[in-house]
């Protein structure tokens, strides 16, 4: 008999930590259930030489390798296929780490088996490795070893790896020619702003002496000249800009404020916001129709939620279920979520059918993530078009307004 620590919820949502003797992880989760309570995560006490192992294993997840992307998604699938077929996990990690082209991405898997030998649960083994397994990853581990339905629980976790990568594919595919249309442009610039205007600006030096130059064409002088001559404060200024941003997102006020005003930006605000409502839909609905507890599975949801607002939404929709109250009701009082999300929600709670009515919202928003990229390139390609016309034209009407001053100045009319 082994020893578990577990973690459970009871029917009011209260947490309940206890320890029990059983023969494996699937006969504690079986126990915990017959007293009332759901398992919501389970770590097997392993011997004192076996413990002490696992404590002295160092995390390697922060700077380390990474495993992740589509790789990680068939990892995954493939994991849950081979538990399905009774193939023990230690084993079955080993044999798919094996497989993996990437020497760092191989010594991941072999630190998740060394983890688990040395007595560490799979999820904690994973939790090793934040860069490679995220909380959502994690979370939906820990319910798989607390309801026996590991093989389940991964199938259902790479069928929502593989539908996010398709809509951050298709997000990242609609940016693709903005960026190159903004690297375009700045190259473009940049060019005319160190090779050519300088050669314009000493032409005017020594044909227009004594006359004053547009001020359009000393603004257009003077950028270049900083350009070439204080490139290090352009280049630190941008470095400041970028390390500034980093530590704002770190900050977990400038975070959520950061993430507020990114969805009140016309057209992309509206793609972010059903982007992170398809995100939940389907974290959420494949947790519940796993079985996991509504209050267990909200939390996971926040915790997987890339959106500031949305996981201090859910916060406030957990809490508010935790004493009695319903879903779609603290959901609508939020004001964050879209109306038929919340209706979608309200009629899967008074039919038993939320799992299901989750799903349709997914898709619907999937869709619906579809129309906005589209929508979005669409609006950005003109306006795109029109800012490099606008920054390449006064770049050249501000060297050409000299060039009229000294046509009247050859032909002797003055200025």
């Amino acid at each position: 008999m082994n020893t578990f620590r577990y973690t459970a919820v009871d029917g009011t949502g209260r947490e309940v930590i206890g320890e029990l003797a059983a023969a494996s992880s699937a006969a504690a989760a079986e126990s915990i259930r017959r007293a009332g309570l759901f398992p919501v995560g389970m770590t097997e006490r392993a011997p004192a030489a076996g413990r002490g192992s696992a404590a002295r294993l160092p995390s390697r997840g922060l700077f380390g390798p990474r495993l992740g992307g589509r790789r990680l998604a068939v990892f995954t699938r493939q994991l849950a296929t081979l538990l399905h077929a009774g193939m023990p996990l230690v084993r079955a990690v080993r044999l798919l780490g094996e497989q993996l082209p990437d020497a760092g991405e191989q010594h991941i898997a072999s630190d998740v088996v060394a983890a688990i030998e040395g007595g560490a649960s799979f999820s904690e083994a994973l939790a090793r490795h934040p860069r490679s397994f995220g909380r959502l990853y994690v979370s939906m581990v820990r319910a798989g070893e607390a309801s026996g339905q590991m093989d389940e629980i991964l199938a259902r976790q790479a069928e929502l790896m593989e539908k996010q990568r398709r809509i951050v594919r298709k997000v990242r595919g609609a940016m693709t020619y903005p960026a190159v249309v903004c690297l375009v442009a700045l190259l473009i610039t940049a060019g005319l702003m160190m090779f050519v205007v300088p050669k314009f600006a000493a032409m005017f030096r020594e044909m227009l002496e004594g006359y004053p130059l547009p001020t359009l064409t000393r603004a257009v002088i003077a950028a270049s000249d900083m350009l070439l001559h204080q490139v290090h404060l352009v280049l630190g200024a941008a470095v400041l800009l970028a390390l500034g941003w980093k530590l704002v997102r770190l900050w977990p006020a400038g975070a959520y404020a950061t993430d507020r005003a990114a969805l009140g930006v016309p057209g992309f605000g509206a793609m972010l916001r059903l982007s992170a409502c398809a995100h939940f839909c389907t974290t959420l609905g494949t947790l519940t129709r796993s079985g996991v507890p509504i209050l267990a599975a909200l939390q996971i949801a926040r915790d997987g939620s890339r959106n500031r607002v949305l996981a201090a939404a859910l916060e406030d929709v957990r809490d508010a279920v935790k004493d009695g109250n319903p879903i779609s009701g603290t959901m609508k009082r939020t004001g964050v979520f879209p109306g038929m999300l919340v209706g979608m929600v309200q009629v899967g709670e008074e039919t038993g059918t939320l799992p299901e009515m989750l799903e349709r919202v997914a898709q619907a928003y999937e869709e619906e993530v579809d129309a906005a990229v589209e929508s979005l390139t669409s609006m950005i390609e003109p306006i795109l078009i029109v800012a490099l016309a606008g920054l390449v034209g006064c770049i050249v009407i501000g060297l050409f307004l000299p060039l009229l001053k000294i046509a009247l100045v050859m032909s002797g009319s003055g200025i």
